[in-house]
């Protein structure tokens, strides 16, 4: 008889993480049939190489989710965030996604991402206490010759 599989708790590694996102991956793909993930990232990089900003997610099943967007704060308001937004819709529209996702605290960015189209689907007041927490949705035209 095998062992009884035992509850452990830990602080995960991003090797641990990397493994459940993609058991998970495995289980939706069998589900949908859809085998198309993949993950992106745009950097913006300072003249030592460090990153001053940058934008990643994934794209699957026609859609496309933005996980980070993080310009650091000396840059910001300067438009190097709309140009990683535009890079990952870019991106997501070659890859033929329908629409883009996301999610942002009141006090992050929700205003900047309405200003690139993107609409408030749901809010959740009260998380964190004194905010909410936002989910945004950008519908992209699609190509009528496909």
């Amino acid at each position: 008889m095998p062992e009884r599989p035992i509850l452990t708790r830990s602080t995960p590694t991003p090797l641990e993480l990397e493994y459940l996102e993609d058991r998970l991956y495995d289980h939706n793909r069998a589900k949908t049939g859809r085998d198309d993930g993949q993950l992106f990232a745009f950097f913006v990089r300072d003249a030592q190489q460090e990153i001053s900003a940058g934008i990643s997610g994934w794209t699957w099943a026609s859609a496309c989710e933005i996980r980070t967007l993080w310009v650091r704060e000396d840059l910001r308001g300067q438009g190097l965030g709309s140009q990683l937004l535009q890079a990952a819709e870019d991106e997501a529209s070659q890859r033929g996604c329908a629409l883009i996702l996301l999610s942002s605290f009141s006090f992050q960015a929700p205003g900047f991402y309405q200003k690139h189209g993107f609409q408030l689907e749901w809010q959740l007041d009260g998380f964190p206490p004194g905010h909410q927490f936002c989910f945004l949705v950008k519908r992209l035209a699609q190509d009528k010759a496909s």
